[in-house]
Formats: C-alpha cells, structure tokens, sequence
C-alpha cells in the first residue's frame, strides 16, 4: 500500500493539489455532454499534458482524470462495461507522469484515484441502496488502484449516504482515502448537511476513517473558506483539512463556460484557507495551471495567520450569501484571534 501522501504531510506544513481536470479538457477540444474518461483512449497526449502543466505549476498532488468513472456515469455514455478498463488507464497515465517528474527532477508526486458522485439518488429518495453503490465505488477503486493511484480521492459529494457507500468502496483495496463535500446549498450541501456534521462524520461514522476531509467546488472562494472556518471549528487539533474551490463564479462567454476567478484572487484564497487550517490546498472548476502557480507562490514560505472573520473573508474574496455567512464569526466577536494577528505557526 502506497504511503506517499501520508509521507509528505508529515514533512511539508501544507501540499498544493491540483486544478480543474473538466473545464481544462474543454479548453483542449473536449465537447459538452462527452466523457473525459474516453480521452484515456482517445487523447491520452492531452491527458499527460494537462498532468504536466499542474506539475510544472508546482501541483504536489495530481487527479487521475476518472471524476465520472463510475458505471453510473458511464451508462449515460454507452461505456458502463468499461469501469476496469478507463479507470485503469487513467491511474496509469497519471502514474506515469508522476514518475516521470520524480526521476527527472526527484521531486515526488501524488496520484490521487479520483471518484465522483453517482449522479444516482439513495433509497428512500431514490432506488440505489447503500450495498449496491458499495459495490459500483469498489469497482471503480479496484480499477484504479490496480493503475497506481497512491490514495483515493472522493469528491463532490452532498449525501451522507453516498459518502458512506464510496468510503466503504474505497476501502476494499486498502489505499488512504480522501473525502470532500461541495457546500452550495445556503452554507449546506444539496443534501442539507452542514459544514460542523462532518468532522464528526468522517472521523467517526465512515468506514475506514479517512485520512483527510473538507470541501471542494461550491459556489466561490469566499463561500469555501467561510465553510472550511465552521469545519474546522469542529474537526480535532490533527485532523487534515482539505480546500479545492472554485475559481470564482461561472458565466458565459460565446456558449462557453467561464469562470472570473484571476490568479491575484486564487492566491488570496489559498493564503484564507491556509488560515482556516487548510493542509491540502488546490482549485476546481476553472482552475487553470495559470491559477495554480500563483496560488503556489503564494503559499511558499507563508507564515499561517489568525482565522479568518466573515468582514475579511468577504473584502479580500468577495459577498457571501446570508446562510454561508451564518456559520463565520464576525470580527467583534473574533477579538482574541485579532491580537494574536497574523503571526506564524502549526496546526
């Protein structure tokens, strides 16, 4: 069993994970309503090239391109027979390039196995049960694992259910596992789970206990950051708390989507969410290599300051919606932490 994530958290204060894989395979020529996990075949040139940009942007930590991997995705693209397959070859191009990095450079690099939401509800909402999305998660895990992943890496989730299922998937091949909701929902996810539930729940409900959680997409950085200050308030002293947000809000632009995130924001956000007791720090959608290295620059040498009030959050990211805003302190309320000002120090 790979240790390598597990490795460099216990020798770096904080690992940079990666950007978008989507919104940059549609810079690249993928069409909307495709499968990324096709290119794994199809283009596995711009598969490797996508992984080496984030690397060379400083990435410690790169997603396998199978977020929709499952056969529950899959089905809506005729592929459902191919789990093994595309998972695999996903794992093994990003292994690959990792190698690549590590024996040219010597730096090392994580290959997070990434997996996605099923897209499917579970019982009583809907017909899937936890056993059967056990199963469908453990397929796709086994696959990519057996392509090299160093951990697996479970995103985007908004139901507890479904978390439980992917985690006890995940767990049949033995890799570390790392969980992160998405809080878009009036500071909750989809499914009405609130930031402050899930450090309880993955350190104590989930099977086996993963070895980081947080939050990833949502609606902007200002909002992450505002949801990663209420789950850390919760989580314990060593728990690893993950942040991968957006870039910004999502427009169009010529019947394509875009996102108004710039570098100079991105960096702000990584230097917050340092600042909440983030360890893990990447972006999501819109996310580009471009991005990456300024949040990197950012982070480099950074001394963690005091946490974040909702009056900084919202003048250096941007509005919060009033349900995020609930779960931040404000800065009357926070006049301990604004003493000790930004001054360096550990988890």
């Amino acid at each position: 069993m790979s240790d390598r994530l597990n490795r460099l958290l216990a020798q770096r204060p904080y690992l940079l994970a990666d950007g978008a894989t989507g919104t940059n395979l549609f810079d690249a020529g993928l069409a909307a309503g495709d499968a990324p996990e096709l290119w794994n075949v199809d283009h596995v040139d711009r598969i490797e090239r996508l992984h080496r940009d984030m690397i060379a942007a400083g990435a410690d930590i790169i997603l396998t391109n199978s977020f929709g991997g499952s056969s529950y995705r899959l089905k809506l693209h005729k592929a459902d027979n191919r789990v093994a397959e595309l998972n695999e070859l996903a794992a093994r191009i990003a292994r690959r390039v990792a190698d690549e990095e590590q024996k040219r450079t010597g730096r090392e690099i994580v290959v997070a196995g990434d997996i996605g939401p099923s897209g499917e509800l579970f019982e009583p909402l809907g017909p899937l049960t936890i056993a059967e999305g056990t199963e469908g998660f453990a397929e796709q895990a086994k696959a990519l694992a057996a392509g090299g992943a160093d951990c697996l890496w479970i995103e985007t989730m908004s139901s507890k259910d479904e978390l439980s299922a992917a985690t006890a998937g995940a767990g049949r091949t033995g890799l570390p596992i790392v969980t992160t909701l998405t809080f878009d929902t009036n500071g909750s996810t989809m499914m009405g789970v609130k930031p402050s539930e899930v450090a309880s729940f993955c350190q104590h409900d989930l099977q086996p206990h993963p070895i980081a959680y947080g939050a990833n997409c949502g609606v902007g950085p200002s909002e992450l950051v505002a949801t990663l200050v209420s789950l850390v308030g919760a989580a314990g002293p060593d728990d690893i708390i993950v942040a991968k947000s957006n870039c910004g809000v999502p427009y169009f632009d010529n019947g394509k989507i875009r996102y108004d995130g710039t570098p100079e924001m991105m960096a702000r956000y990584a230097r917050l969410a340092r600042d909440a007791g983030a360890r893990i720090i990447g972006g999501c959608c819109g996310t580009t290599p471009e991005h990456l290295a300024a949040i990197r620059v950012s982070l480099d040498g950074y001394e963690r300051g005091a946490k974040p009030t909702m009056e900084q959050i919202v003048a250096e990211l941007g509005k919060i919606s009033a349900g995020a805003a609930g779960i931040v302190p404000h800065a009357a309320n926070s006049d301990a932490r604004r003493r000790r000002g930004r001054r360096g120090g550990g988890e």
